[in-house]
């Protein structure tokens, strides 16, 4: 890590832009639906390729942006949670275990709900990596079809059943996402007010005091 005084780089490039890309692609994505399909899909392009490069380097990349450096255990994140509440918290150099649990959690959830975008993308659009994927799950599940007209309503409500099911899916973890979003800047916000020091600045700058 270089240091300079009293301040020390934490965050590197690929965990600062990565960041900041994820924050504009997330919300872009959230606001664009159905009239703005192209833009939503795009943006969801861009979160699940930030997201997959997160999950890389922080099994590879530089120490702070490493799993091992700020997956804790359950007891000792709520142990931290109380101690913040109470203004006595242990400052931490990298994120601290409540921040910690938050990256972990914002993971998964933006994992399944881009996942499930694709698989309805793939449904309602036939495009889409997952496209012949889910194209070969419907024939399959199907059966050789030897009197079509039989089976055609049958089929059109197992689509319109999967398609609505994966529409649930996928917005109950973008909704769970955000209000992941909004507890995550809530905690950043007290965090630094009880270590008085800007996080949001160390996140664009990269730097943090040393102690």
């Amino acid at each position: 890590m270089k240091t300079t005084h009293d301040m020390t780089t934490i965050w590197d490039p690929i965990v600062r832009i990565g960041h900041w890309t994820l924050v504009i692609a997330f919300f872009t994505a959230y606001f664009t639906e159905d009239d703005f399909l192209a833009q939503h899909v795009w943006a969801g392009y861009v979160v699940g390729t930030v997201i997959a490069i997160r999950v890389i380097w922080g099994l590879v990349g530089t120490k702070h942006a490493r799993f091992s450096d700020f997956v804790r255990s359950p007891a000792v994140i709520l142990r931290y949670v109380g101690d913040l509440k109470a203004s006595r918290a242990e400052r931490f150099v990298g994120h601290n275990p409540a921040g910690g649990a938050m990256v972990i959690a914002l993971l998964v959830c933006i994992t399944i709900t881009v996942t499930s975008g694709l698989v309805l993308y793939a449904i309602e659009e036939d495009a889409g990596p997952l496209a012949g994927w889910v194209a070969d799950s419907t024939a399959s599940s199907t059966g050789l079809v030897l009197i079509a007209n039989a089976r055609a309503d049958e089929d059109g409500r197992a689509n319109d059943d999967r398609e609505e099911f994966w529409e649930e899916v996928h917005e109950i973890f973008a909704n769970l996402a955000l209000f992941l979003v909004v507890l995550h800047i809530a905690g950043v916000l007290f965090s630094s007010f009880v270590h008085k020091e800007n996080l949001v600045k160390a996140m664009i700058t990269g730097r943090k005091r040393r102690a």
